[in-house]
Parts: C-alpha cells; sequence; structure tokens
C-alpha cells in the first residue's frame, strides 16, 4: 500500500502540471480584458503602464511560467516567513488578484472560512442523513419508507439548489419570518445569542446543500446494498446462523461502502471550493462567490489558482478513495 500510494503522488505530478497548463491555456483564449472594468477617462499611456505592471505584456509562456514558480516557491516561502519570521522570499512578487491588486492566497484565506462552515456542513449532514436513507431503503425495498426515500431523493437531486434555494427564501424568510435570507460574514460568535443567530442563517443554505447531497449518495448506497444483499456471501452468512444485524451492519456494509466511498470522497473537494449558485443565492461570501466574480471581472489568476486547488484537492482525494479501498476490502493488494 505505501508503494501505490507513493507511486500516485509522483504521478500526480505531471498530472497536476499538464492541468495547470490546459486551465492557463483555456484562460488565455477566452475574450475578455483585466482591465475593461477600469474608467473610460484613463489615458491609453496609463492604461499601458498598469497592463505592464500586472505583467500582461509578456508572452503566456513567461507569465506561465512566474505563476509556476510563485504558487510552488515564492508563496510556501511567503508562508513559512511569516511563521517563522524568516526572510525566505526575500521581497518576491507574490500571485497578485487584477481585481483586488492583493495577493490571491490572501483573498481565498479570507474567504475559506464561510465556505467551510456553511458548505463543508451541508455535506457532512448530508452524508450522515444519505447513509442510513440508503441502508434501509434497500434492505426494506419497496416499503414505505423505501418509496418516500426515492421520492425525496428525486426531488432534491433533480430540483436546482437555487431554485430550492429560492422556495426557502420565500417561505421561511418572506412569509413566515423564521430565518434570514441574507447570510451576515461579519457576525461575530461571542456568546449564546450570537451563536443562536449564527445557526438560524446557517439552517437554510446548509439544508439546500445537505439535501442536494444527500440525494446523490443515497442513491449510491441503496444500489451498492441492493447489489451486495443478493451476493451468495450473505446467503451463507445467514445459513450460518448469524443475526441479520451482524450480516447487514458488518458484511453487506462494508462491501457496500466501497463504491460509496469514491462518490464521498469525490465530492469533498467541492466543499472547499465552495457551492457557487448556492453562495451567491444566500448571499455567503465564500470561495464559490470568488470564484464567480473572478470569472466575471476576467481575474485570470484568482480563477487559476482557485481551479489549480481544485485540481490539487480532487487528484488527494481520488487516492485517499483508493487507499480506502484497500481497507475496507483486504482482498484489494496494490503492492
Amino acid at each position: 500500500m505505501l508503494t501505490f500510494t507513493i507511486r500516485r503522488l509522483l504521478m500526480a505530478i505531471p498530472t497536476l502540471l499538464f492541468i495547470s497548463l490546459v486551465i492557463f491555456l483555456l484562460l488565455e483564449l477566452a475574450p475578455g480584458d483585466p482591465l475593461a472594468d477600469m474608467p473610460l477617462t484613463i489615458p491609453p499611456e496609463v492604461r499601458e503602464k498598469m497592463r505592464i505592471a500586472l505583467g500582461l505584456d509578456q508572452p503566456w509562456h513567461v507569465r506561465y511560467l512566474l505563476w509556476i514558480k510563485s504558487l510552488f516557491i515564492t508563496e510556501p516561502a511567503h508562508w513559512i516567513d511569516a511563521a517563522l519570521g524568516t526572510d525566505l522570499a526575500g521581497g518576491a512578487q507574490r500571485i497578485l488578484s487584477y481585481q483586488t491588486r492583493g495577493p490571491v492566497f490572501d483573498t481565498m484565506f479570507e474567504r475559506l472560512p464561510q465556505t467551510m462552515t456553511v458548505v463543508g456542513m451541508g455535506y457532512v449532514v448530508g452524508v450522515l442523513i444519505a447513509l442510513p436513507i440508503g441502508i434501509i431503503s434497500a434492505y426494506r425495498q419497496y416499503s414505505w419508507f423505501d418509496q418516500v426515500g426515492t421520492f425525496i431523493s428525486m426531488v432534491g437531486f433533480s430540483v436546482p439548489t437555487f431554485v430550492t434555494g429560492v422556495v426557502l427564501i420565500v417561505v421561511f424568510s418572506v412569509w413566515l419570518g423564521w430565518f434570514p435570507s441574507i447570510y451576515d460574514t461579519t457576525l461575530k460568535v461571542t456568546d449564546w445569542a450570537s451563536f443562536w443567530k449564527q445557526v438560524r442563517q446557517m439552517v437554510m443554505p446548509v439544508f439546500v446543500l445537505a439535501l442536494y447531497n444527500a440525494a446523490q449518495i443515497s442513491r449510491y448506497m441503496r444500489a451498492s446494498m441492493l447489489d451486495n444483499l443478493t451476493q451468495d456471501y450473505v446467503r451463507t452468512a445467514r445459513a450460518k446462523g448469524l443475526s441479520e444485524r451482524v450480516v447487514v451492519m458488518k458484511h453487506v456494509l462494508r462491501n457496500s461502502m466501497i463504491p460509496v466511498v469514491t462518490v464521498i470522497a469525490l465530492g469533498v473537494p467541492g466543499v472547499f471550493t465552495g457551492a457557487i449558485i448556492t453562495e451567491n443565492v444566500f448571499k455567503v461570501n465564500g470561495l464559490g462567490q470568488q470564484l464567480l466574480l473572478s470569472i466575471q471581472g476576467n481575474d485570470a489568476p484568482m480563477v487559476l489558482t482557485i481551479s489549480f486547488i481544485f485540481a490539487v484537492l480532487i487528484v488527494l482525494f481520488n487516492l485517499i478513495a483508493d487507499v480506502l479501498y484497500g481497507i475496507l476490502d483486504p482482498r484489494i493488494r496494490y503492492d
């Protein structure tokens, strides 16, 4: 397993470099000017100086290599300097946003807590709901619980999150007034009153994301359980006199989790990049909203960095899913 993990990590390096190059070229070919939002009263010579200051006068391959250098050398050196008080970066220029003119990673770290709080909680709640629903639905196939679970899953999976979010806002914010429709990112939790306010503003976005995630994962869980419940080893376990609880929760569930682990693991990177639509519906000041604003503003460094981080997380959690295969199924031997 250790050899397999090291080999996969080494293979991930050229994969991620190729992905970064593809994303960079796509942004390079996309129409739009980073200075398009600047006032038209700015003289052309000043506009040209701003273009040079942003490095836009350099060829694309020079800008790509500079971005790679900043990402893998300058940014880690800057973080070490900030933590230990050293001077490894030596004043080297960091990756700057075209819109804010500030370091890209500073903006990302400012928005990450909001994304992790709302989107992360929505994903965790969705997984915790999906697994028991999928298990019970499969074990009691065609029962009323299975029918209700299937209906709710179809609704959650087929109805877009922006529709679900708007419906919740109309019902629970406009009509009933129970929850705020706009997420207050400046709220600081200092006492029970502010904690309760934080919970109230998280309820609707978390529910929207949890419903969508639970609908998808519960379907995978149900299908995998149904496939294993009819296997010969289940009949053998029952014939040996094992209790139904041991058969289902120990033997069937363990084998059924193998494909579901992939779905859950590959869904985790989406937590870090934010749920773009849901964050915009509830005005959550997270990474998803930042990514959308950066795309609209032709902020190539911000879009490129966030997209690359997303690719890194996908590769990482794909590796974690493969490692979990070996833990869940001892028959798998990568070495």
